[in-house]
């Protein structure tokens, strides 16, 4: 018997709105990467892109448990030397919710190519209101 791959052409992609309201971060991405990345389908196939698109909305409601939002540090470097910026999560989350639960999720996918296309079907909003009610996406409720 022979392995199944999945073709290009045969891909179908659904569209599905994430509440975030209440739910939290590392469990939330976890469920998100995985939709992203198609491991919840039958005809998942490692080196290529089979995942759906997610929208998640309210990211700035999203919840870190323990004392995580005042002692976990988000750090990057500038590319200069000295250039090591940290920034607590607790001001990451004022300036930019949408950023933290981005961060989250990509750090879950792939670090190559593939990681990087499958980024691209993802958007945060941190409000309730997203700009792509087109899609006509499903609503998804995360349990975990």
């Amino acid at each position: 018997m022979s392995t199944y791959v999945a073709k290009p052409s045969t891909i179908q992609r659904k569209w599905y709105v994430v509440d975030a309201e209440g739910l939290t971060l590392g469990r939330m991405a976890s469920e998100v990467a995985k939709i992203l990345r198609g491991k919840h389908k039958p005809e998942f196939t490692p080196f290529l892109d089979t995942g759906d698109h997610v929208i998640i909305v309210n990211a700035a409601k999203i919840v870190l448990t323990g004392h995580k939002l005042d002692q976990k540090m988000y750090r990057y470097h500038t590319g200069y030397p000295g250039g090591l910026k940290e920034i607590r999560y607790r001001t990451l989350m004022q300036k930019n919710p949408c950023k933290v639960v981005e961060l989250a999720i990509k750090g879950m996918l792939p670090k190559n190519s593939l990681g990087r296309q499958i980024y691209r079907k993802l958007k945060v909003y941190a409000g309730p209101e997203h700009e792509n009610a087109a899609q006509k996406p499903e609503k998804l409720t995360i349990e975990y």
